[in-house]
């Protein structure tokens, strides 16, 4: 039984090799690498293949090859399934929700953000035939608000130095304002990055979408505000190296105060978190994912606090 399964054994060994060294593959084949850091989570469904494999044909040695990927796995993505929320109430609640160009039921979604209780909210995607809609339904709880382009801004308190934040696509997708919360002022960023997409001949289409979170990374990074907060759908996940501009320097709130991946996309079965909440200078309280409105994204929330 030690000698079976020697082959099975080496793609135990081999997938435990693009788990620990993933960002070394290279993206210069199809973005490769970004491809597989962005479903890297699921690579755990191909540990549960091994392991029927192996048990299927008694290889013993498979079997123990096996705990070297799980331990990685582990160790990669284990502290995201324990709850990390604080206790305590944060000072600022924020909002983000990507909500389809093509929403069936933008006065529903409205009513659904509006129902968070937040106190900033951001959103992506609002069409023009369907910005009045999401103006008029969040007036009443948002009387400070921004649209520009196809991304808005809507606060409880008062907002200045509201300004377009240029990431490369030639049309406003992002912007920045000065939030005046009772703890303080917070830069609030909206972004929309680049869609991106996989294709046969050309693998992981993300060129635009880099450049994009290159250029949002830049504006970040030159910020003289002590507080930072980014919400928006950066159509990649935090293990994208491709985001490293951003996610250096800031932290994911999900990951400091939430609990499981907090997958966001699709809405019908959701398999990456390409919509985030992101902070500097600010510490997260807690952190979720809320419930379906008529977009094909999940809206997510974060509760922050403040003060030191």
């Amino acid at each position: 039984m030690w000698r079976r399964g020697l082959v099975l054994a080496a793609l135990v060994v081999l997938l435990a090799l693009v788990f620990m060294l993933h960002s070394k593959i290279p993206n210069s084949i199809g973005n490769l690498g970004s491809l597989w850091e962005t479903f890297l989570p699921w690579g755990g469904l191909l540990i549960v293949v091994l392991l029927a494999l192996a048990a299927l044909r008694r290889s013993a040695t498979a079997l123990v090859a096996l705990l070297l990927p799980i331990l990685v796995w582990v160790n990669l993505f284990g502290g995201l399934l324990t709850d990390k929320a604080k206790a305590g109430e944060g000072d600022l609640t924020v909002v983000t929700h990507n909500v389809n160009a093509e929403n069936s039921n933008p006065s529903g979604t409205a009513r659904d953000i509006a129902g968070t209780g937040a106190d900033v909210v951001a959103l992506e995607e609002v069409s023009g035939r369907q910005s009045g809609v999401y103006t008029k339904a969040l007036a009443a709880k948002y009387p400070y608000h921004k649209l520009t382009g196809t991304v808005g801004l809507w606060s409880k308190y008062p907002m200045d130095d509201v300004r377009t934040v240029d990431i490369k696509m030639g049309w406003p997708r992002a912007m920045r304002a000065t939030v005046d919360t009772p703890k303080g002022e917070v830069a609030v960023y909206v972004a929309h990055l680049p869609s991106v997409r996989v294709k046969f001949r050309a693998g992981f289409t993300a060129g635009q979408r880099d450049d994009s979170a290159d250029a949002l990374g830049d504006a970040i990074a030159r910020d003289k505000t002590g507080k930072v907060v980014l919400l928006g759908d950066l159509n990649g996940t935090m293990n994208d190296r491709a985001l490293a501009p951003i996610t250096s320097q800031m932290r994911s709130a999900q990951g400091a105060a939430g609990s499981g991946f907090g997958f966001t996309w699709p809405a019908s079965f959701p398999m990456a978190r390409i919509d985030q909440i992101m902070v500097k200078g600010v510490e997260p309280v807690s952190a979720r994912t809320l419930s379906a409105t008529g977009s094909d994204h999940l809206p997510i929330a974060a509760s922050l606090k403040l003060t030191d």
